[in-house]
């Protein structure tokens, strides 16, 4: 197997592990599936060891395909860098720039952002998938991830790029239908929206200026989603009452479409403030396609962010 042939091969490899599909990694390189598949065999065939546990439906990497493939996907990132550097230098990023970020922010906050950033960028193609589960931007080959609320401790790098606020409202159809609550205590007896994710319900405090420890009320309701989207769209309707972040409501409260309550409480998705954090592998800072971007994004969101002026 000749160098460029072994090169492609391991990049391919890599592309598999990561995904778990040849036809992913054949659609990402414009490659026939049957060529992928070859490709590998001759990888494995010219290291005397399986690398990929091939099923029906999902591949799988043996243990000497996990070894060999944490190796590689590290020597192949430092390759790029390298090449990035070097072809492009310090003053025009170039490549793939791969963003990952949740489903609501990234359509309302990210994705409005790129068309400005690759005009000013023109050698920076994007890559951008919006998925709300959490993502190894190691184990994914992402650049930069966006992600919303508490961060495990982990290797990777965190910028916080604002922190969130939350409002509890309602359309001014239902507040007329159903009355203001005085008191977090009476949201037991309205119509709540609630949003379910993968760590289930997201509940509801509340916190004043005297006490500032947040205490969660009890909240029940008639709809619940794991689309935030979907919710708003049901408290525009004069469904129900939600509770937020303002980086998602703020159309509709600027607007008037849907108005705050319980504005003498500060409402809260969790029981401490979290913020919004882009968070990357430390040698990723080193590219200069992410360090322009980050730069970029900080910059178009603003202190304070742009949803809360």
């Amino acid at each position: 197997m000749d160098n460029s042939i072994r090169l492609m091969a391991l990049r391919l490899f890599v592309r598999v592990a990561s995904s778990g599909s040849f036809a992913e990694a054949a659609r990402h390189f414009d490659l026939p599936a049957s060529s992928v598949s070859r490709h590998i065999a001759g990888l494995e065939r010219s290291l005397g060891q399986r690398l990929l546990y091939r099923h029906t439906r999902a591949v799988r990497l043996t243990d000497a395909g996990e070894r060999y493939y944490q190796d590689i996907r590290q020597v192949l990132e430092s390759l790029d860098l390298a090449t990035e550097q070097v072809i492009g230098g310090a003053k025009h990023p170039q490549g793939v720039l791969r963003i990952n970020a949740p489903v609501a922010f990234g359509r309302r906050h990210i994705a409005p952002l790129l068309a400005r950033f690759q005009d000013e960028n023109p050698a920076v193609e994007v890559e951008l998938t919006l998925s709300d589960a959490f993502i190894d931007p190691v184990h994914e080959g992402a650049d930069v991830v966006i992600r919303v609320g508490a961060l495990d401790d982990s290797s990777l790098v965190a910028r916080q790029l604002a922190m969130q606020r939350f409002v509890a409202c309602a359309a001014p159809a239902y507040l007329a239908r159903h009355g203001q609550p005085r008191h977090p205590e009476a949201l037991s007896e309205h119509n709540c929206l609630i949003y379910k994710g993968t760590r289930g319900e997201q509940p509801w405090y509340f916190y004043t200026q005297e006490n500032t420890q947040a205490q969660r009320y009890p909240v029940t309701g008639n709809l619940n989603s794991n689309n935030a989207e979907s919710l708003v769209e049901a408290a525009l309707q004069g469904q129900g009452i939600v509770l937020f972040p303002t980086w998602l409501l703020f159309d509709a409260l600027r607007d008037g479409a849907l108005v705050p309550i319980l504005e003498d409480y500060h409402p809260m998705g969790e029981a401490s403030r979290e913020g919004i954090h882009a968070i990357y592998p430390e040698n990723r800072l080193r590219s200069q396609k992410v360090a322009t971007f980050l730069t970029y994004l900080t910059a178009q969101i603003g202190d304070p962010p742009y949803w809360d002026r």
